[in-house]
């Protein structure tokens, strides 16, 4: 099993200037690679990410020599983004998904970072030694044993992370007891579970949204290239990233739950991208981010040994009485409860699209070979 474990360090002045450096040449040789296998597909000539990477190597001296200054790493991780990135291409239009172009990475909006191998790096303790700048202290001890494999240096905010990825065995656990259960995930709460339980929505982005607008403000009224406007990118930065922390948090609680107590989980699948592009829902879709709260779950429940049924996108879960399966077809997002003209049954609309979704899931377990 391959896990990573993000830790937040605490560099020196001297060695955060040295993350910038290495993120910026990162930044550089990925646009030189895109640009020159885009030049080369135009004059109709087949290149690889191989011959980019040689012809890279041997003009670099000449023309690149301030590249020599970071680690050959940050080079060599550039080439693999870049390598991923038309991979991920590729493969979308295969498979008829929308997968864009690769794009030119810009510091305004690419996250600053860089790739490093597990034979230039160590770690002992609360440190980890970097090439070029040696012992960089880290915030806790490495939790995962095992061979490590990689690792990734990022900027948060204004802070700097280390992502350690580590290939383990699987530790072993107690299966889950808890029987099935049905999932309805949602804006208004965030699940509904078909045995009654709700989790709200803490819409976290909702509450910190009026100070983020100032921020916001603040900035797009500073001198550009001046020290002041920087400091108000950094103010603003930081609070975006105390945003997605509370989000996190909140999701890996729910999903921790949800992958130790329930043996069986019925979830519906969500096509997250479409829901995004209806325009009244899409800041409160984002807010919730249902897509990585899916993730979460179906990385847990592999772990713990959970089982994890999807329904169907166009599965009506919502509109069908969970008791005598009548479609009621004029229901609107305005109505939470759902009132069978059929069979008379009242419940709450949520638990009742849970339901459901649970029994979907178990009809279609019972199905599959």
């Amino acid at each position: 099993m391959i896990r990573a474990h993000r830790l937040r360090l605490n560099p020196t002045p001297e060695q955060a200037h040295y993350f910038v450096c290495a993120s910026g040449t990162r930044r550089f040789v990925f646009n030189w690679g895109l640009a020159e296998m885009i030049k080369r597909y135009q004059a109709g000539e087949k290149v690889t990410i191989l011959d980019l990477k040689k012809q890279f190597n041997a003009i670099r001296e000449k023309e690149f020599p301030w590249s020599y200054e970071v680690t050959k790493c940050a080079i060599e991780g550039a080439f693999m983004d870049l390598a991923t990135a038309f991979k991920n291409f590729f493969e979308g239009l295969k498979k008829g998904r929308k997968v864009g172009f690769p794009k030119f990475k810009a510091k305004k909006r690419s996250k600053a970072g860089f790739y490093i191998a597990n034979d230039k790096f160590s770690v002992n303790g609360h440190t980890i030694k970097l090439p070029h700048i040696g012992e960089v202290n880290m915030a806790e001890e490495l939790r995962l044993k095992g061979k490590i494999l990689s690792a990734r240096i990022i900027q948060s905010g204004k802070w700097w992370f280390v992502s350690i990825t580590v290939e383990t065995m699987p530790e072993p656990r107690e299966q889950p007891t808890g029987g099935a259960v049905g999932i309805d995930l949602g804006i208004h709460r965030l699940a509904t579970l078909s045995n009654g339980e709700v989790f709200e929505n803490q819409r976290h982005l909702q509450k910190k949204l009026k100070r983020l607008k100032g921020l916001q403000k603040s900035l797009s009224r500073k001198q550009k290239g001046s020290k002041n406007r920087e400091k108000a990118r950094m103010k603003l930065a930081i609070q975006h990233y105390k945003v997605a922390c509370c989000r996190d948090d909140a999701h890996h609680k729910l999903t921790t739950y949800l992958a130790e107590t329930f043996a069986f989980i019925g979830i519906e699948s969500l096509n997250v991208r479409g829901m995004i592009k209806n325009h009244t829902l899409a800041q409160a879709l984002s807010d919730v981010s249902l897509g990585k709260l899916v993730t979460y779950l179906l990385t847990k429940a592999e772990a713990s040994g959970s089982k994890v049924v999807s329904v169907n996108t166009f599965f009506p879960s919502s509109k069908r009485c969970h008791q005598c399966h009548h479609i009621k077809d004029d229901l609107t997002l305005n109505d939470r409860l759902y009132e069978c003209e059929n069979c008379g049954m009242v419940c709450d609309r949520d638990l009742n699209a849970s339901i459901n979704i649970l029994q979907e899931a178990i009809r279609l377990s019972e199905s599959s070979p």
